[in-house]
């Protein structure tokens, strides 16, 4: 069946029911799990901003790029320790993109995943992560399988 699942990931309650939920799948398939999260990089974060114009006026970059990686990590990392305790090998991949639903689609195609769980909406934050439009967007291009969690 699966043998390895893509968990994008964006630090919401939603997203973090969702890996859990393909953590369960992966052990119960002894699969391995990938878990990535999605920035959008600066200059797309703030295109409408006046920080365009006037750099440092709202969050200089390389802050921005410090804050986001620092969020990156801390989220990716709760995945991991998750399946860490629950025996499944795990690999975390931070990426930074414009679209966040076509750099999940690389990164399957990257891992070699085949299987993709995510939860069904999210939210904006830091991570400028879009779970709810991104989940419709990877559904309509994704030709890896997506499984997508709904809340209880």
């Amino acid at each position: 069946m699966y043998k390895h699942i893509l968990l994008p990931v964006d630090g919401s309650r939603m997203s973090e029911r969702a890996a859990r939920h393909g953590i369960e799948l992966a052990r119960a398939l002894s699969a391995t799990i990938t878990v990535v999260t999605v920035t959008v990089p600066w200059e797309s974060h703030f295109s409408r901003e006046v920080a365009v114009v006037v750099p440092d006026v709202i969050i200089p970059r390389n802050e921005y790029d410090r804050k986001v990686e620092a969020a990156a990590r801390s989220i990716m990392r709760c995945v991991t320790d998750v399946a860490k305790a629950a025996s499944v090998a795990a690999k975390a991949v931070h990426l930074s993109h414009t679209h966040p639903y076509l750099a999940i689609i690389d990164a399957a195609a990257a891992e070699g995943c085949d299987l993709i769980v995510m939860a069904s909406h999210g939210r904006r934050g830091i991570s400028g992560f879009l779970l709810g439009s991104e989940t419709v967007k990877l559904l309509t291009h994704s030709k890896t399988p997506v499984l997508v969690y709904r809340d209880r």
